[in-house]
């Protein structure tokens, strides 16, 4: 099997990550979006490992956005004038 970004594909021995979508290819490694959430390398000595999915089986997983910080300053006393001479 020829592996591409945009591949649908799923693991061999690990069905519980579900389907995934290739997201980098290198000669070394391939780094593969699972339906459960998580990102994988996968090393190119396993890409054996590897086989073609149903585009319909892939559910991208849900993007929840980081939590927004509010600033919070903490109050300095003034300043002390300063004098010129």
């Amino acid at each position: 099997m020829t592996i591409k970004v945009g591949n649908i594909v799923s693991h061999r021995d690990a069905r519980e990550w579900g389907a995934g979508k290739v997201l980098d290819v290198t000669a070394a490694m391939v780094t593969i979006q699972f339906s459960d959430g998580k990102n994988r390398k996968i090393a190119a000595t396993h890409f054996t490992t590897l086989e073609p999915a149903a585009a319909s089986s892939y559910v991208p997983p849900v993007e929840v956005p980081p939590p927004v910080k509010t600033a919070f300053k903490t109050p300095r006393a003034p300043k002390a004038a300063s004098k010129k001479k």
